[in-house]
């Protein structure tokens, strides 16, 4: 029997069209326990807000994609340049991220 190529090893993702469109987050949410990071992301439009979408996820996934944001944040700026974070724009933060 044969190894399995990399194309076989591939995953196939569905996603429904609303899906695909995007949801504007503006800002999020972070807590933990000890066995999960939960990340609500929500659009802040006063005089209310609305909680957009609950992810739940272990903490070692969570760390990944901390990982893939870093990444990503640094060939962004790589090519675009520095990403200002004043306090203008984003008056309520904790580590860095705009907190509900």
């Amino acid at each position: 029997m044969s190894e399995p190529t990399q194309e076989s090893k591939k995953l196939q993702i569905k996603a429904k069209d609303e899906t695909l469109a995007g949801q504007y987050v503006n800002a999020a949410q972070v807590s933990h326990s000890k066995e999960e990071v939960t990340v609500d992301c929500m659009n802040l439009m006063p005089p209310h807000g609305q909680l957009l979408s609950r992810l739940i996820m272990s903490p070692a996934n969570a760390k990944r994609i901390m990982l893939a944001l870093q990444d990503n944040i640094q060939k962004y700026e790589a090519q675009f340049g520095a990403i200002d974070i004043t306090a203008a724009e984003a008056p309520q933060t904790e580590n860095g991220f705009r907190v509900a």
